[in-house]
């Protein structure tokens, strides 16, 4: 078979362009890994997470961390994680839905069950437990617009109804 190199650069072999790996997340196309759970190719970025950062800027971390596919690959489930019983008792039905539609799978769960939203004790603001931060103190869940005190004032937030809590609350 010849090669031949197109004006594009890209080589081809045989009439065939040969296609480079992305991420199946971000579509970056360099320093890869495949993913355990499902096999899909995914950015070997997980060194790049700064410790109690709380960022969400590691493809391979976040499927790791965020998805159904990954959690029911750890437990060591059986049969695919869209079907399973287990996978879906293990969380409240919020947060089953997150870990199953969030940006961070390859395959999204179809028809997710209907689940009554999370709200503050206080204020009755909707707290999406996926997304947004909050505080648990005494069987209540509260808004919390900042991981601790000092990012507030950083940031120039005002704790909605936390400001009663102490921040390891």
């Amino acid at each position: 078979m010849t090669r031949k190199q197109s004006q594009s650069g890209k080589t081809k072999k045989a009439g065939r362009q040969s296609v480079r790996p992305r991420c199946g997340l971000c579509g970056k196309s360099t320093q890869l890994t495949k993913t355990p759970c499902c096999d899909h190719w995914i950015c070997d970025d997980e060194h790049k997470y700064v410790l109690f950062s709380y960022a969400r800027n590691s493809c391979h971390r976040n499927h790791s961390r965020y998805t159904l596919c990954s959690y029911h690959y750890n437990e060591g489930h059986k049969g695919k994680w869209q079907d399973c019983p287990n996978c879906r008792a293990s969380f409240e039905p919020e947060m089953y839905v997150w870990f199953g539609t969030n940006e961070y799978n390859f395959e999204k769960l179809k028809n997710p069950p209907a689940y009554k939203p999370t709200k503050c004790a206080r204020c009755k603001k909707v707290i999406r437990l996926g997304e947004d931060w909050y505080s648990i103190k005494e069987m209540s869940i509260f808004v919390k617009t900042a991981p601790i005190a000092s990012l507030r004032k950083q940031s120039g937030e005002k704790p909605c109804c936390t400001s009663q809590l102490s921040d390891s609350a």
